[in-house]
């Protein structure tokens, strides 16, 4: 057995079993693939796929088995090359961060910049997207680190440690009645209409809970995924808006928006950082974690990815 059989019937799988497909992914012949399959199969005595003529039907059981084997397999093969990668190349490479548009926005860019600054011929590349696309841009290798508030914790092939908490805050023009007021009640927002986060982003899953929990019914009139929309509508006067409150930090004190703090009615949220479980990390993966937050020391990331340390509270 070698590896160009792990990696046709790995490819096999992840195509639906279409054999030409496959062997266009791995620029090869079909035949070549169907060959390498059954000589593979035939040495270890078992199908590992079953069969209508010359067409892949299904994954067998046994098959299952082995193609859960083949994926450890090749992730350590592409470990052991990202081993020789960094010792030959050092901090050089290309860092890719999963996130969405909130934390690249508005949490992402001194980290970054930190990083660049002590590892010049790091180039950094940055992948924009819902919580959901974060973790599958991780699973599927596409991105180094994730970075979001929504969902990460929810896949078991990813290892999670929570990175920073932060809370959500109102936003309204200085002539809006309730800029007027340094406390806002959840009856307050429910009678207004509001403009904040599309359900699968920035912590907006708490503020339907909230509302909930009193057995109020928001009035969303906007939804984005983007901060600075949802404050850009503010200002056009369509509703109350609710952002995150990193959002308003770079806001200039004689701002036009004014922003108060809705922690005690919604909660806190919770950013977590997220790799792929198994997955090799480079050093800048670990300085580049140790700048987003002095908790996700090299130790426990290392602890985690080896099934060592419990997750923490903020």
């Amino acid at each position: 057995m070698n590896l160009h059989q792990f990696r046709f019937v790995q490819e096999a799988a992840r195509r639906n079993l279409n054999l030409t497909e496959t062997a266009k992914a791995l620029f090869t012949s079909q035949p070549g693939v169907s060959k390498a399959i059954l000589e593979l199969e035939e040495e270890l005595g078992v199908d590992i796929f079953s069969r209508h003529g010359k067409r892949l039907r299904r994954i067998t059981e046994p098959g299952q088995q082995v193609l859960a084997c083949i994926e450890i397999i090749l992730r350590e093969v592409g470990n052991l090359k990202r081993i020789g990668e960094e010792y030959s190349r050092q901090d050089s490479g290309t860092f890719s961060i999963a996130t969405t548009h909130t934390q690249a926005r508005y949490v992402l860019p001194t980290p970054v910049a930190q990083l660049r600054k002590q590892m010049p011929l790091l180039r950094v590349s940055l992948h924009q997207g819902s919580p959901d696309q974060v973790a599958r841009m991780l699973i599927d290798e596409t991105a180094d680190l994730g970075l979001a508030t929504e969902s990460l914790a929810q896949y078991p092939e990813l290892v999670t440690l929570p990175c920073y908490e932060w809370q959500h805050v109102m936003v309204v023009p200085r002539d809006h009645p309730l800029a007027a007021h340094e406390r806002i009640s959840l009856e307050q927002l429910a009678a207004e209409p509001l403009v904040s986060y599309h359900p699968s982003f920035t912590g907006r899953t708490r503020i339907d809970k909230a509302f909930a929990s009193r057995h109020l019914t928001p009035n969303i009139v906007l939804e984005a995924i983007d901060s600075d929309v949802i404050k850009t509508y503010v200002r056009l006067g369509m509703g109350v808006g609710i952002v995150a409150e990193m959002a308003m930090r770079d806001e200039p004190a004689n701002n036009d928006l004014v922003a108060r703090p809705l922690g005690t009615l919604l909660g806190s949220n919770v950013t977590r950082i997220a790799f792929k479980r198994g997955a090799y990390l480079r050093n800048y993966v670990y300085t580049f974690a140790e700048l987003l937050s002095e908790r996700l020391s090299r130790r426990l990331i290392e602890k985690a990815m080896n099934g060592e340390a419990d997750d923490f509270d903020l």
